[in-house]
């Protein structure tokens, strides 16, 4: 009776939170809660009930759910939450909170799937999930960033309803040094088919030889039996060119004994082969098919790139023949309001912003990302690094290391492996193992990258190495890591923040293949430390270096977790904020990355309350806008950046004249201006073109928020999103950056509110509900359509305001 108690508590406890925070059960729809059973894989992320705490009774398949809350996938309860300074280790969660999570799924399963196997694949839940169906415990996963499945064929009820039962525990929060949110947090898909089958990430396809005429193009497909007989079947494989034709066709014949796997190889020549490349993402598609006795029993599609990679340990990277430098970001997998729990589009458009800007390359730090992601990278050409670990034998993952890094490597590599976007798997950051000197840590890297090469054995092996260790500035050999042969071990070594040694290392190792792993954004260290504190950016080390192939920024894309300290709920040192928010310090990447003629002015004030972030991670107090009323008429620095040759710089009252960008370092122009209200802006010029030009003016008070969707349509699919940047602007449509208000948002129709931000991560308020200040007179609004066809009508209000309204389309 206590525990009934407690249980209805919490329930009350919960509807009040929600009720206080401006969030509301989703929209009652149909609920497409029946198993179709001649659909082989289904979205199984909607009509979920959720429960945060224990409640051991549910596994029972007649357990009353009806007050739990409504909710759909992806899910991230912790985002939820208000922010707690109190919490143990906050600073590395974001000071949001773990604990205990219950989700519960009925589903009606007809009665022609009888004879059918049926399984559930989880692509991502953190952490420590137990899977139950009908009250069947299926199994334990303990990582939170791999994908698993389960057969739910021998418990399952036909022509009945059955319930899926999920019990994540996070109760041990934080496990991850950056915030990693909690919940069942990627897509879950029901598997119907026939009892002989393609195996999920069952399908490995490669092409060992390339050339302009032709390309060998392997295909190994793993069939399973899960009949009690033996099985003989045909194999049928056709090769799509990225136009839909096909160009190849080939069938193979294999018999399959009972309760066995087979797997089939075949070989065809792909003729004229288009590459996949980072400026020309071309994809192929093969189409599987398996017969019996002439019969249909399965077919799968599986998207795929002919490409060739090679590292050179002198020249560096070479992709299809072509030497690239990557220029590269470090990104975690959370995304502000939203959490971990990201929508499809929400990862499109984080890259489609990242391509623009000039980047083309991601490593996935520190876990392998989702399976859209990855998708999405090989359609819009980026280079990725899918790393499966952070530490190996400390940290949260040591309890589980013996037992599950075979499973978890395994995860990874199946499914990922036909990704062309993908050109290194990582198997650890800065693991302490780096600086062992007895030979275990040696022989722990071996064992990690033997076993990859035996998996996967077409793309390199690498490890983080962080810097550390007994420091000598007349030895590259004092490192520890470099003493163990431990580096010598991998077939790529990273460099986390270690440029100072780059030509000493390559002296020392000619044959070592290098490259930054992770560097600062703006100072360089020195070998005495890390923490130098010299301001020239360590990109130049990539370019006067053929040895080393790129480099990736730490961090491209601000994220909540492994804060400073409070009162700062993530780190705020990337080139974009939580928002997709360019940043101003982003312009110098932007010069150097991009072949746009561009130029970008900022303010120089190391007086602004910008969030906090650890120093050598830092830049100089950098902001684009003109309104310093403090300063008038008194000197303040301005920066132009710029990849232009020269800059003229003018105010409303004066002409800087012409400087040229080669008499200044990190391809930033320094002006010293007396600031006046008004207008300054910059022409950039190659030779006596001009090609760029940048404005910004002195804003009046706000008068009016402008809403500006990205899509104005969305696909009626309950996932799809707009993103809203909300604009606090003056009479003359000035955004005004010193005057923020607290807007209310509200939505109404074919759609709802999931997040609202402002890429302020100091701020207070919660990542959820209906209200959001501005920050630097912007803010952002996320809006997910529903399953339902209509209009989804924002509007936002602020005192003083008038109301401003946007309405959004959604078809299926």
């Amino acid at each position: 009776m206590k525990k009934i108690c407690i249980i209805a508590l919490a329930l009350l406890l919960q509807a009040a939170y929600r009720t206080a925070t401006g969030q509301t059960r989703p929209e009652a729809e149909d609920g497409e809660n029946a198993v179709q059973a001649d659909l082989r894989r289904q979205t199984f992320d909607f009509d979920w009930k959720f429960y945060l705490g224990e409640a051991e009774e549910a596994v029972a398949p007649g357990y009353d759910d009806s007050r739990w809350e409504d909710i759909q996938l992806p899910h991230d309860w912790s985002v939820c939450h208000p922010f707690d300074s109190t919490i143990s280790r906050g600073w590395d969660m974001g000071f949001l909170p773990g604990g205990t999570g219950w989700y519960r799924k009925t589903f009606h399963l007809p009665a022609a799937c009888k004879g059918r196997t049926v399984s559930v694949l989880f692509d991502g839940v953190y952490h420590q999930s137990n899977v139950y169906i009908n009250g069947k415990n299926l199994g334990f996963h303990p990582y939170g960033y791999t994908g698993f499945e389960y057969d739910l064929t021998p418990y399952l009820k036909y022509g009945a309803d059955n319930v899926l039962t999920v019990r994540v525990d996070h109760s041990d929060s934080p496990t991850s040094r950056w915030y990693s949110g909690s919940g069942i947090y990627r897509h879950v898909w029901l598997t119907v088919t026939r009892p002989v089958r393609i195996a999920t990430w069952g399908t490995c396809v490669t092409a060992p030889r390339i050339t302009d005429a032709s390309a060998d193009v392997r295909i190994q497909t793993t069939v399973e039996n899960h009949t009690s007989a033996r099985q003989s079947v045909t194999l049928e494989s056709r090769v799509l060119d990225p136009l839909g034709n096909v160009v190849q066709t080939v069938s193979s014949s294999s018999d399959i004994p009972k309760k066995r796997s087979a797997d089939i190889e075949q070989l065809v020549a792909v003729g004229q082969p288009q590459r996949w490349s980072i400026h020309t993402p071309r994809l192929y598609r093969l189409l599987s098919i398996v017969r019996i006795n002439g019969e249909e029993a399965d077919r799968c599609e599986t998207p795929f790139g002919i490409r060739e990679i090679r590292y050179d340990p002198d020249r560096g990277f070479f992709l299809n023949g072509e030497n690239i430098k990557m220029k590269g970001v470090n990104i975690h997998q959370d995304a502000g309001s939203l959490g971990v729990a990201m929508p499809d589009r929400a990862h499109e458009r984080r890259l489609e912003i990242l391509k623009e800007y000039g980047c083309n390359a991601i490593r996935c730090s520190h876990n392998p990302p989702a399976p859209e992601f990855l998708d999405l990278c090989d359609r819009l050409g980026f280079l990725v690094i899918d790393e499966a670990l952070d530490k190996w034998k400390s940290g949260y993952y040591a309890k589980y290391f013996d037992e599950w890094w075979q499973k978890d490597l395994s995860a990874m590599l199946l499914r990922d492996r036909n990704h062309p976007s993908i050109v290194m798997w990582s198997i650890g950051n800065e693991v302490d193992e780096q600086n062992d000197t007895t030979g275990v840590g040696k022989a722990r890297a071996k064992m990690l990258q033997d076993y990859v090469h035996r998996v996967e054995p077409t793309r390199p092996v690498m490890v983080a190495i962080a810097p550390g260790g007994e420091w000598n500035p007349n030895s590259s050999m004092m490192r520890p890591y470099n003493r163990s042969g431990f580096n010598e071990t991998l077939d790529i070594v990273g460099y986390n923040y270690q440029e100072p040694w780059y030509v000493d290392d390559k002296k020392a190792f000619p044959n070592r293949i290098m490259f930054g792993a992770e560097v600062f954004t703006y100072y360089r260290g020195r070998k005495e430390n890390m923490r130098g504190y010299f301001p020239v950016n360590p990109w130049y080390d990539v370019v006067k270096n053929d040895f080393i192939f790129g480099q990736f920024i730490w961090a491209g894309i601000d994220y909540l977790g492994e804060c400073y300290r409070w009162p700062a709920k993530g780190w705020p040192g990337g080139l974009f904020d939580v928002c997709m928010f360019e940043k101003s310090r982003a312009a110098f990447h932007r010069s150097v990355w991009n072949d746009r003629p561009a130029v970008r002015i900022a303010v120089a004030d190391q007086s602004l309350q910008l969030p906090l972030v650890k120093d050598h991670w830092s830049w100089p107090h950098l902001v684009s806008h003109w309104n310093f009323p403090q300063y008038l008429d008194q000197v303040i620095e301005v920066q132009t950046v710029t990849n232009c040759e020269s800059v003229e710089l003018w105010t409303s009252s004066f002409a800087f004249g012409r400087r040229y960008t080669a008499d200044y370092a990190n391809n930033t122009i320094v002006w010293h201006v007396p600031y006046k209200a008004g207008k300054i802006w910059a022409k950039g010029y190659n030779g006596d073109a001009e090609v760029a030009s940048c404005e910004l003016q002195t804003s009046g008070k706000p008068s009016r928020i402008v809403l500006a969707a990205d899509r104005e349509m969305l696909s009626a699919d309950g996932q799809d999103l707009s993103h809203i940047t909300v604009l606090l602007v003056d009479d003359h449509g000035i955004v005004v950056p010193d005057s923020d208000v607290q807007i209310t948002f509200e939505v109404t129709g074919n759609g709802r509110l999931i997040g609202l931000d402002n890429g302020n991560l100091m701020s207070d308020e919660m990542l959820k509900g209906n209200k959001r200040t501005t920050y630097f007179g912007k803010a952002l609004a996320i809006v997910r359509s529903s399953r339902k066809e209509g209009t989804i009508a924002v509007k936002a209000t602020a005192p003083g305001l008038p109301e401003s309204t946007l309405t959004i389309k959604s078809r299926k």
